[in-house]
C-alpha cells in the first residue's frame, strides 16, 4: 500500500518539509519524506542555519525532541505560518497499527523492550519505535504505514509528549515519576504535565504507584491546569517475591516494578500470563543497565551508565546489602543535588565524583558526613575506586547525571568503564591494583 497524506497535511508538503535535527528523529523523518515521494531539507545547529528566509520557504517543519517548545527556530517558523510537528506526531498520522506508548522516569526502554519481545514471542506483529532510538517515521516508513495488525511499542520521553497535538496511543503504560529533566521543565509540576500530555491522549492508561502519589498530591493542592486523564492504577512498589520470576530480570526491584506494569496491561487485554512470565525468562536487558562487568581480588564491578538521574541511582543502590564505592556525576539536568547526596550517603562508603557536577556533589556529601574524593576523569575514578575497594565490595558506576560533559552519550560513558575495568582491573596480575 502507498502511503498519502490525510488531507489537513496535503497541502504543507506542496513545499519542501523543513526537519530539524539530524539525529535518530531526523533521518527517520527524511525517510518517511522519500517513502512519501517528498522532499526535505535538514537543519541543525552544527550544520544549516534555520533563519527567518528559511522558514519563509517552507509550510511544514518537522521537529527532533531536543528542540523545546520555545525554541527560536520553531518561534520563527511560528512566526513564518509554518506547522510544527514533532517527530512522533508527524509518523502518528500515517501509521495504520496499533500503539503501546510507554513512559516514566524510569524503566521506559526496558518495558518497551520486554514488551515487545513478548508480544513476538505469541506470534504478533510488533516493533520498538520511539524514544528507544528508532524513529517513529522510520517504523512508519519501512512498514509502508503498518498494518492493521502490528503493534508499535513506542517509547515516549516527556520532551516527545509535551507537543503532542495527533499522536494517539490504544494503550500508554506510565512506569513511575520522580526528579528528572527540570533544565528543560522548570519544574516537577512541569514535568509530571508533559507525561500526562501522553496519558490524555490515550485510549487506557495503566500507571504505577509513584505517578498516582504525585498525581494525588497534586490534587490535594489544588492544582488546575494539567492535562486531564483517567487511569487504572497498578500497585507497583513494595510487591512481595514472585517465585514464578525467580532467576529472570524482574525478580527484584527495580526492574519488578515494569513486569508488574506488563502483567496488568496483558491481562487486561485477554492475553495468557502464562506466555508473559516464558517471555520473562527469556528477556535479556539491555547493555549499561546494573550489568556486572566482573569481579577482581574479590571486587564486584557494575555498569549502570544509564542511570541519569536521583531516582535511577537511588533504585540502584537498593540491590546492595552493603555500602557501595560509587562514581558518580556529570551534566546537571536540574534538581535538588544536595537532597540526593543527603538521601544516597547512607547507602555510600566512598563516592569517586566526575564531571561537572563534581563540585557540587562534593559539597553535598560534606554535608551529609559522607567520605569522597574528586577525581579528574573516568580512569582516575576506577583507578581511586580499585585502590579503596577490598574483599566484598561492590564498585557501581551509577552517575545520576547527563553524560554530555565528558562523552558523547551514557553508552559511550558505559563502554569506556568496561573497558577501563577490563585493561585497568581484570587484566593485572592478582593483587597488582
Amino acid at each position: 500500500m502507498v502511503l498519502s497524506p490525510p488531507n489537513f497535511l496535503a497541502h504543507h508538503l506542496s513545499r519542501p518539509v523543513a526537519i530539524l535535527g539530524e539525529g535518530e528523529s531526523g533521518q527517520g523523518v527524511r525517510a518517511l519524506l522519500g517513502a512519501l515521494g517528498r522532499e526535505g531539507i535538514s537543519y541543525d545547529a552544527r550544520g544549516l542555519e534555520f533563519t527567518a528566509a528559511a522558514a519563509a520557504g517552507h509550510r511544514l517543519v518537522v521537529f527532533s525532541p531536543g528542540f523545546s517548545p520555545g525554541h527560536p527556530w520553531l518561534e520563527r517558523a511560528r512566526a513564518a505560518g509554518c506547522l510544527c510537528l514533532g517527530e512522533l506526531d508527524f509518523a502518528s498520522v500515517f501509521w495504520r497499527g496499533r500503539v503501546i506508548a510507554i513512559t516514566g522516569t524510569n524503566g521506559k526502554t526496558t518495558l518497551t523492550e520486554f514488551l515487545t519481545h513478548a508480544l513476538l514471542s505469541l506470534g504478533r506483529g510488533a516493533r520498538v519505535a520511539g524514544n528507544v532510538g528508532h524513529a517513529f517515521c522510520r517504523l512508519a516508513a519501512a512498514a509502508d504505514g503498518g498494518a492493521e495488525d502490528m503493534t508499535a511499542v513506542c517509547e515516549v520521553s516527556s520532551f516527545q509528549a509535551e507537543t503532542m497535538e495527533h499522536f494517539q496511543a490504544d494503550a500508554t503504560l506510565w512506569t513511575n515519576f520522580a526528579e528528572d529533566h527540570l533544565e528543560r521543565h522548570g519544574d516537577m509540576d512541569r514535568y509530571f504535565g508533559a507525561k500526562a500530555c501522553l496519558a490524555a491522549r490515550s485510549d487506557r492508561v495503566f500507571a504505577g504507584s509513584s505517578v498516582r502519589a504525585f498525581q494525588e498530591a497534586r490534587l490535594r493542592a489544588g492544582m488546575t491546569g494539567l492535562p486531564q486523564f483517567s487511569a487504572e492504577w497498578v500497585a507497583t512498589e513494595g510487591q512481595p517475591p514472585d517465585s514464578a520470576l525467580s532467576g529472570t530480570v524482574f525478580a527484584d526491584y527495580p526492574q519488578r516494578e515494569n513486569f508488574i506494569l506488563a502483567e496488568a496491561w496483558w491481562r487486561s487485554s485477554g492475553l495468557d500470563p502464562a506466555a508473559l512470565y516464558a517471555a520473562a525468562r527469556t528477556f535479556r536487558l539491555g547493555r549499561h543497565r546494573l550489568a556486572r562487568v566482573g569481579e577482581a581480588d574479590g571486587v564486584m564491578y557494575w555498569n549502570d551508565s544509564k542511570a541519569t538521574n536521583f531516582h535511577a541511582v537511588e533504585a540502584a543502590l537498593g540491590r546492595f546489602d552493603r555500602p557501595v564505592l560509587l562514581i558518580a556525576g556529570g551534566r546537571a539536568k536540574g534538581g535538588d543535588i544536595a537532597g540526593f547526596a543527603r538521601r544516597v550517603a547512607p547507602r555510600v562508603r566512598k563516592a569517586f565524583l566526575i564531571g561537572e557536577t563534581r563540585q557540587e556533589l562534593a559539597r553535598g556529601l560534606a554535608a551529609a558526613g559522607a567520605a569522597f574524593t574528586e577525581c579528574a576523569s573516568l580512569s582516575d575514578a576506577v583507578r581511586r575506586a580499585a585502590a579503596c575497594a577490598g574483599p566484598g565490595d561492590h564498585v557501581l558506576l551509577s552517575p545520576a547525571f547527563a553524560s554530555f560533559d565528558m562523552f558523547r552519550s551514557y553508552e559511550d560513558r558505559g563502554d569506556q568503564f568496561e573497558r577501563l575495568v577490563r585493561e585497568q582491573i581484570l587484566a593485572a596480575p592478582a593483587a597488582s591494583h
